[in-house]
């Protein structure tokens, strides 16, 4: 089997190693217009060994952000600052990847360092929309129902935006269908109510899923992979469960998908997630085997061997690393080191002087 060094192709890319940077959202744009801050965020984490760095969850419309402050991607004015990201993610070695989402009734919020709260209209909010008009928790806004309109609306930004991120330059596009944000709420029945083909049993709720990945890829270069972050159980009686998700990723296949990322819950506000080292794994080795396609592991793997073992044993095909990630943009090069596999990973040289390179410097 492979280890966490050896590189994983993907349709027409290589990336260097199994590691990458799970997207994390930053709260720190204008207008969804990333800034020196996504550049240095993300650039770092290239710099520093990742073979995948992805951007945080960037909005294919204004309306789907989580906060005022998310990164977006519904206009050509978002192109040039995301392509100088990709270009300098790129000359570190690293495939630059996009995450494309939309919050839907999680949307328009206050960033978390201010509370998380929703935000009236006259603090910026709006009124956001779902699939039905089921609020996330008791305190948050009653979204829109979404009309057929808007399921049109939708399904064009999402493939708008990936014709901006080919134009941008990524190399990697992701599809957001997790964390109760909107695709992921019209897949699970506790968020999705409608009487209609867009809701009812399995194959309705899943049908909206299946048309934003055709969007995406059809707008997206055959050469370049496309995945989806799905969250493999609600952690909620009644919810989206494991089964579903290895039953959805078979149809994920079939319509051009690469690779299933797999994380959990964030669709009720009081699910009881069981959270501890590794917990999301066995979704991921459920999710490879039940579906015959690649999977990412995510959550809570900060250890070099936790992540290797995950990677030997065919659990999973890539690793994503996130708080690990935030606590030290180095950690692929120390693990490089730990494992024994520093020939896998040129450190730059500027850095020479705090790591020990990979080739000798000169005497």
């Amino acid at each position: 089997m492979p280890h966490l060094f050896d590189p994983l192709t993907l349709r027409g890319v290589t990336l260097r190693n199994r590691i990458g940077v799970s997207p994390m959202c930053q709260y720190s744009a204008v207008d969804g217009l990333a800034n020196d801050w996504h550049l240095v965020h993300l650039g770092s984490r290239a710099v520093g060994g990742a073979g995948l760095v992805m951007t945080e969850a960037t909005a294919v419309e204004a309306r789907g952000r989580i906060s005022p402050a998310d990164l977006g991607i519904w206009s050509d004015a978002h192109i040039p600052p995301l392509a100088r990201i990709a270009r300098f993610v790129k000359e570190q070695g690293a495939v630059p990847g996009i995450q494309l989402a939309h919050a839907g009734r999680k949307a328009g919020h206050a960033v978390p360092w201010k509370g998380g709260a929703p935000l009236v209209d006259a603090e910026g909010g709006w009124t956001p929309i779902a699939p039905s008009a089921v609020p996330f928790s008791p305190q948050d806004r009653v979204p829109a129902e979404m009309t057929k309109s808007d399921i049109a609306a939708v399904l064009d930004a999402f493939h708008a935006a990936a014709l901006r991120a080919r134009e941008a330059g990524f190399g990697w596009v992701e599809l957001h269908a997790a964390h109760g944000y909107l695709l992921h709420s019209f897949l699970s029945p506790l968020s999705n109510r409608r009487t209609d083909e867009y809701g009812g049993g399995f194959e309705n709720r899943i049908r909206f899923v299946l048309a934003a990945l055709r969007a995406v890829r059809s707008a997206w270069p055959e050469e370049r992979p496309c995945s989806v972050r799905l969250s493999c159980t609600d952690w909620a009686e009644g919810g989206w469960a494991l089964e579903d998700s290895v039953s959805l990723a078979r149809r994920l296949k079939d319509e051009g998908a690469d690779l299933v990322d797999c994380s959990s819950g964030g669709l009720v506000f009081d699910a009881k997630v069981p959270a501890g080292a590794g917990y999301q794994v066995p979704f991921a080795e459920a999710v490879r085997r039940g579906a015959g396609l690649p999977t990412t592991a995510v959550g809570m793997i900060t250890d070099p061997m936790q992540a290797d073992e995950i990677v030997r044993n065919g659990r999973a095909d890539l690793v994503f690393l996130a708080r690990e990630e935030l606590r030290n943009p180095y950690w692929p090069i120390r693990a490089a080191q730990a494992l024994g596999h520093a020939d896998r990973l040129e450190i730059p040289p500027q850095y020479w002087r705090g790591l020990p390179p990979v080739r000798p410097s000169p005497v």
